[in-house]
């Protein structure tokens, strides 16, 4: 039976809106029945684990605790807001728009959203919980992965646009992997923020995204104009939604509120990392995209690593000023932000470099949707359709 339609103000827009983060709450049976039967009992799945229904992994291996959907959007419609509440959620609990495609695109007819980029969640959002098992099944996982993104992609006639997984603990599987998903149609890429963290097959630490060690994963993507999209918490040291920035004798809810905030600002050290790294004079074309992580904070950012490189770096000579890579190769999220200030923050960051999210079906996300285009404020028309529909057009080559 159809879920409800979700409640939204009555809202439309001139543009065909382009969401460009969204997520999507893995069906269970999503890996088991497109694995061969060698490995069948070893892809993630959800069973019983010590007495606690889970997402598992090679059989013993919890990738997600409580199995919980990553959607606050109940199948009735409504969204929790209750932290407690939203970790007792079940797969059966939430809108089914959070995993069928003819459900999501119901949800975007009701929206006014045209289109929309999709990431994971089960196997981290930048992929880095399958770095928990062996590399023939790590593999096999994201090809999975990948092979029903492709499927849903076809599935919606061109309106979703999930980005592929990568085995990025093997340059040259990643390279393989991403010329795979182009054969396939996929359109951008979803890398792990901080690989340098984990240590690869021989147990060396894998270097970081700078080092030239990237380089044929980075030609690959310049050559074929594919985006790099990196999620907030796309690495296991980035992603803390409870643990490190709340106080101790805040409760639970306030601590998460508290990082959930914070790791916005992690994207923010992926970004000056990629621009001092000096890559960019080596792959002037190169794409990267900050996911989820608002965009109040890239003007002040900016401006610092312009002055930090002139005042105690100077020898350290790049073609451009470090505000000028992120004019010509990053974009950023604007969603939750509002205010008189939006229109001003969005030109300040660039109107060229603003891409515009909801973050469906997730605690954070815009709903019940509202009008984006009263979000920006006084925006001109022009940049208004930039910013919500042909700066992601363009990037992602959606045809509108």
């Amino acid at each position: 039976m159809a879920s409800a339609a979700l409640e939204r103000p009555e809202a439309a827009t001139a543009f065909k809106v382009i969401d460009a983060d969204t997520h999507l709450t893995e069906p269970h049976d999503m890996w088991t029945r497109r694995a061969p039967a060698s490995i069948r009992d070893r892809v993630p799945q959800v069973k019983m684990l010590n007495g606690q229904r889970c997402w598992v992994i090679d059989g013993d291996k919890s990738i997600g605790t409580g199995a919980h959907p990553n959607s606050a959007i109940l199948k009735e419609g409504g969204k929790v807001r209750d932290l407690a509440r939203f970790l007792q959620l079940q797969f059966d609990d939430v809108h089914t728009g959070s995993s069928s495609v003819p459900e999501r695109l119901a949800v975007m007819d009701a929206a006014g959203i045209y289109a929309q980029i999709v990431y994971p969640n089960i196997l981290g959002f930048g992929g880095q919980a399958s770095a928990k098992v062996d590399p023939a099944l790590r593999l096999a996982c994201v090809q999975i992965y990948n092979d029903a993104m492709a499927e849903i992609q076809e599935q919606s006639g061109g309106r979703l646009y999930p980005m592929a997984l990568l085995p990025w603990w093997d340059v040259k599987e990643a390279v393989r992997e991403t010329e795979r998903c182009v054969g396939m149609g996929l359109r951008g890429i979803n890398i792990n923020s901080d690989p340098h963290t984990v240590k690869d097959d021989s147990g060396q630490f894998i270097p970081d995204l700078g080092h030239e060690h990237w380089y044929p994963l980075w030609e690959v993507c310049q050559d074929r104009n594919l985006p790099i999209n990196f999620h907030i918490g796309a690495s296991e040291t980035a992603i803390d939604w409870m643990g490190q920035q709340g106080w101790p004798s805040l409760t639970y809810d306030l601590r998460s509120g508290i990082s959930g905030a914070m790791i916005f600002f992690n994207n923010g050290k992926v970004v000056s990392n990629l621009i001092y790294s000096g890559l960019l004079d080596r792959f002037e074309g190169l794409k990267f995209v900050s996911v989820e992580s608002g965009i109040g904070w890239v003007p002040f950012l900016m401006q610092a690593l312009d002055y930090q490189l002139a005042e105690i770096a100077e020898t350290r000579g790049f073609r451009k000023k470090p505000s000028e890579y992120f004019a010509s190769n990053f974009y950023a999220c604007f969603w939750f932000e509002q205010g008189k200030d939006v229109a001003d923050m969005v030109r300040r960051v660039g109107v060229d470099n603003c891409l515009f999210e909801t973050d469906f079906p997730h605690p954070t996300s815009l709903y019940p949707f509202d009008d984006a285009e009263s979000r920006l404020g006084d925006l001109t028309q022009a940049e208004k359709a930039k910013v919500l529909s042909l700066n992601a057009a363009k990037l992602y080559n959606i045809a509108v």
